[in-house]
C-alpha cells in the first residue's frame, strides 16, 4: 500500500530538478495558504455561533464565507497533498504486479490524472474569467462578487497540474 511520505529534495540537478523543487516549494507554500483558509473558515463559524446564538442576531455572510473559505481550502492544499501521497488509492494490483508492470500502471494512473486535471484547470479559469467579465455576485444576502471564491479552484487546478507534472518527472513511479 502507498504511504504518506514526503519526498526528499529531488535527486535530479539541471531544470529538471529545479522544476521539480519550485513545485514543492508551491505546493508547501500553498498548503499553508489553505491552512489559513480552514482556519478563518472555522473562526467565522465560532464567530457566527456567538452572534447567532449568544447575542441573538442574525446573521448574513458567515455561512457563505466559511463554504467558500473550506472548499478553497481544500482545492488549494491538493497539491501538497499529491506531492506527499497522502491520497487515497487502491494499489492492491501494482502491489501485487510489481517491478516494470507496476511504474508503468503508475504512469499510466498520473497521466489520466494530470489529463482530468489539466482539463480541470482550463475549465476553472474559463469559469473565473466568465465570472470576473459577467460581473457576477453569489446573488445572496452578502452578495460578494463571486470570482474571488472560484479563484482557489483555478489556482489550485493549475497548481494540481503542475504537481502532476513535477511527479512523473520525479519517477518515482
Amino acid at each position: 500500500m502507498a504511504t504518506s511520505t514526503t519526498h526528499p529534495p529531488a535527486a535530479r540537478g539541471g531544470a529538471l530538478g529545479s522544476y521539480i523543487r519550485l513545485m514543492d516549494r508551491l505546493s508547501r507554500l500553498f498548503a499553508y495558504l489553505a491552512c489559513a483558509l480552514f482556519v478563518a473558515g472555522v473562526l467565522v463559524i465560532c464567530q457566527m455561533v456567538f452572534i447567532r446564538y449568544v447575542l441573538g442576531m442574525s446573521t448574513s455572510w458567515q455561512t457563505e464565507f466559511t463554504v467558500f473559505s473550506v472548499t478553497g481550502a481544500m482545492l488549494m492544499g491538493s497539491p501538497y497533498v499529491l506531492m506527499t501521497g497522502g491520497h487515497v488509492a487502491i494499489t492492491i494490483v501494482p502491489d501485487a504486479l510489481g517491478g516494470i508492470a507496476q511504474k508503468a500502471m503508475r504512469l499510466v494512473a498520473s497521466l489520466f490524472g494530470l489529463a482530468f486535471c489539466a482539463a480541470l484547470a482550463y475549465a476553472s479559469w474559463v469559469y473565473v474569467l466568465e465570472a470576473i467579465h459577467g460581473n457576477w455576485t453569489t446573488g445572496s444576502v452578502w452578495n460578494p462578487p463571486l470570482w474571488p471564491a472560484l479563484m482557489p479552484m483555478a489556482l489550485g487546478a493549475s497548481l494540481l497540474v503542475l504537481q502532476y507534472v513535477a511527479e512523473i518527472l520525479r519517477g518515482e513511479h
